[in-house]
């Protein structure tokens, strides 16, 4: 009985050997997965940190046209961490618009103490260079003009000469503005300027910035165009905010007065009428449409009806001549 036990204690040995030796367990490799373990049970786990990808796409909404200019704050505040944020968040509203020579157009201003146009709104009309661009901006490091970034945004990026469209096309300009601080020179009169001459101004405050400055650059209402954030880490968030903001609504679900049917037409809609139905001179209503009747006629039966005719003729003429004679 002894030796039984003992045969089958050595068989298990064994088979362990042979297990181990074909797996070739690292005792190192068991160490360092057992601390993996360990640290992921007493942490939580997050999503992987993102980088800029410019071939990344997402989902677009159809937007409506637009001459969109991002004026950026890269001074000494922004770490280059939280500006590779701000680039990530600007190629991310560059996945939502729809881009292109008769869509959006895009250019960016960076300022810190100076200012740069890093491109102008004719310089990339397709998403992919676009994103390439984005991802090749570095900060300026030192000072706040933010005055003077929306002065040069509007004397410079927002004019035809580099790519904004005539005031007769319609198009909405628009300035969005990315700040962390305090502007360092005046932003109410140059802001109301650029207001009045027609650009839309969006104002973003993270962290520090200061928020009656962002007032005084906001177009109106201001609870639509003024945005805060507590860190650069959360600014992707507002990627969605912009996107109902800026996305086209459809105009016929805001409510028309087309009789029959609303066929949007981008930034405005147009009607139609069911089929069987015209268009009355009003645009709105309709109408059925007027058919003209023919009469066709079985050339048989009008053969059949003129000897009828004949011969009813000749009987009154017969019974006529009878009479009288």
């Amino acid at each position: 009985m002894r030796s039984f036990f003992w045969s089958l204690i050595y068989g298990l040995l064994a088979l362990l050997v042979e297990v181990c030796g074909t797996y070739e367990v690292d005792p190192g490799q068991v160490h360092a997965q057992s601390y993996a373990q360990r640290r992921n049970v007493a942490r939580p786990q997050f999503p992987p940190q993102r980088t800029l990808n410019p071939a990344a796409s997402d989902n677009q909404c159809q937007s409506r046209p637009l001459d969109l200019v991002f004026i950026i704050d890269s001074s000494r505040s922004v770490r280059p961490m939280e500006f590779e944020k701000v680039k990530i968040f600007l190629a991310d509203m560059v996945d939502t618009l729809d881009v292109g020579p008769e869509a959006t157009r895009v250019a960016v201003v960076n300022y810190a103490s100076t200012v740069k146009i890093e491109f102008l709104l004719k310089d990339h009309l397709d998403k992919v260079t676009m994103k390439q661009a984005i991802s090749r901006i570095d900060p300026l490091a030192a000072g706040t003009m933010t005055g003077l970034a929306i002065k040069k945004a509007m004397d410079e990026a927002f004019t035809e000469q580099s790519g904004a469209r005539s005031r007769s096309k319609g198009i909405t300009k628009v300035a969005i503005i990315v700040t962390d601080g305090r502007p360092q020179d005046q932003v109410e009169e140059v802001s109301a300027a650029a207001r009045a001459s027609g650009i839309e101004i969006y104002a973003v405050g993270v962290d520090r910035a200061d928020m009656q400055s962002l007032r005084l650059m906001a177009s109106q209402p201001l609870d639509d165009h003024v945005f805060y954030v507590e860190t650069y880490g959360v600014i992707e968030k507002l990627t969605s905010k912009f996107r109902e903001t800026l996305c086209g609504l459809d105009p016929c679900a805001m409510g028309h007065d087309c009789e029959h049917i609303c066929v949007n037409n981008v930034s405005s809609f147009y009607c139609q009428c069911r089929e069987g139905y015209v268009l009355n001179v009003d645009k709105k209503t309709c109408s059925l449409k007027k058919v003209k009747a023919e009469v066709i006629q079985d050339p048989c039966m009008c053969e059949a009806r003129l000897a009828f005719q004949r011969q009813a003729q000749n009987a009154l003429q017969d019974l006529s001549a009878r009479h009288i004679l």
